[in-house]
């Protein structure tokens, strides 16, 4: 199965309907062309309707005919995770549970898109209440791997070019995974940073939302909408990401290369993959090991992730009708006791106080962004890889610069809480000077 780049530019295509030399209506209908030739394959969206795009479309050229002022996304094309609540339109959390459910009000973030000017192209394919149960969505690579998980429809319809951005969301790895399966960038930045308010509530202390793009300047450019000044009593940067992304980087970026915990279960060709690229970086790079400590983080974010679940679910877990996955995984929650739930919650601070010191000498921290290329149909993958940064709450991007066996294979950068603009300019560098190396090569 093919992937057709032609509509993934998000960049280009925002100048393009802001200088008016397309309309977002011809916009629409190339979008629509390609979900009606790839979206039966692949399986992206659990509700799209072709005559409500349109109807948005044509009201926004409408608006900028008659010299109304438009919004930095105007006409852009962005699709949702089915856990993030749009008015007057199905929001049914992957679950059957939910089926048939309409909010009546928008999601904090789909106001910020809406009053932008995106064009709300859908709503994409999540796991079962966002958590480990695969879903019927296939990797356009091949559709016999995983596209990951939870957010699963994001980073596929991203992936095969049915919408150049996405959002979804990430409690252990379901932003950066999915992305690195999907070959594309995934970013899930500062915890707090983009309000929650109108998504799934899974684990309040872990939830974050993400976006998928092609590139980092893309993913600035959503995020530049999306953030927020404060969420969750978080400070994060202002607006102004894609403004740093695109002026670049005042010196050559520092890597730190870090072997993960739990590489011992990588696949050896991927980590084979990021050492060659450690060492084609030379005196931009070094290696580093973290504390001990670290080895146990990903078991104190899954004892809050099920503690909050088993909270949280409480109402879907009376109703009956869950998979065995998510069963368990709230029984699971209900044994945690609340002494040991209460010291998880001191990691993170703990945790980022030893960062700290490793980003005092370097720009980002560079590893996989998973255990390796897509597994088959029957699993998500491992989150081990993400969980860390997504207890620590510090930004993480990946990129799709790598690949294992024919299939995309994407690189983790992480950064230090709040620094989210010069992550994103720290991928985009590097994004950029992996190109530059090819066209060389």
């Amino acid at each position: 199965m093919g992937i057709d780049r032609t509509y993934t530019d998000a960049l280009a295509l925002r100048d393009a309907l802001a200088k008016g030399e397309t309309s977002v209506a011809d916009t629409a209908e190339g979008y629509l062309t390609r979900i009606t030739a790839v979206e039966p394959d692949i399986g992206a969206f659990a509700w799209y309707d072709a005559d409500h795009i349109r109807r948005q479309a044509e009201a926004m050229d409408n608006m900028r005919q008659a010299g109304r002022p438009i919004g930095p996304l105007h006409g852009v094309p962005v699709a949702l995770k089915d856990v993030i609540d749009t008015a007057r339109i199905p929001t049914e959390n992957g679950t059957p549970l939910d089926a048939g459910r309409v909010p009546r009000i928008d999601a904090d973030l789909v106001k910020r898109l809406k009053s932008a000017g995106a064009l709300i192209m859908g709503k994409t394919v999540s796991t079962e209440l966002a958590f480990m149960q695969p879903s019927t969505t296939r990797n356009p690579h091949d559709p016999n791997r995983t596209p990951g998980g939870s957010s699963s429809g994001s980073a596929a319809a991203v992936s095969a070019g049915m919408v150049p951005l996405a959002v979804g969301t990430q409690t252990g790895g379901s932003v950066i995974r999915p992305a690195s399966f999907c070959g594309t960038t995934g970013f899930k930045p500062t915890f707090g940073a983009i309000s929650t308010q109108g998504a799934l509530v899974q684990s309040p202390s872990l939830d974050t939302m993400g976006v998928f793009a092609r590139t980092p300047r893309e993913a600035a450019l959503i995020c530049d909408v999306l953030f927020a000044p404060e969420q969750n009593g978080v400070p994060v940067p202002p607006p102004g990401l894609l403004r740093t992304v695109m002026a670049g980087a005042p010196l050559p970026p520092i890597f730190a290369c870090l072997q993960m915990p739990g590489s011992e279960r990588a696949d050896p060709q991927t980590l084979a993959a990021i050492a060659e690229l450690g060492a084609a970086l030379g005196e931009q790079a070094f290696d580093i090991t973290l504390p001990d400590l670290f080895a146990k983080a990903e078991a104190e974010r899954r004892r809050i992730n099920l503690a909050e679940m088993a909270r949280c679910y409480h109402a879907y877990a009376t109703r009956g009708g869950l998979s065995e996955a998510i069963t368990e995984a709230i029984a699971e929650g209900n044994t945690i006791l609340a002494r040991d739930y209460i010291a998880a919650l001191d990691w993170p601070k703990l945790l980022n106080a030893m960062l700290d010191e490793v980003f005092q000498r370097c720009d980002a921290i560079l590893c996989p962004a998973a255990l390796g290329p897509a597994p088959g149909r029957e699993t998500t993958g491992d989150p081990r890889f993400n969980g860390i940064w997504t207890l620590c709450g510090t930004p993480a991007v990946t990129i799709p610069i790598l690949e294992v066996d024919g299939m995309p294979l994407g690189v983790q950068l992480i950064g230090p809480r709040g620094g989210d603009a010069r992550l994103l300019r720290t991928a985009q560098w590097l994004y950029d000077w992996i190109d530059t190396a090819g066209e060389t090569a």
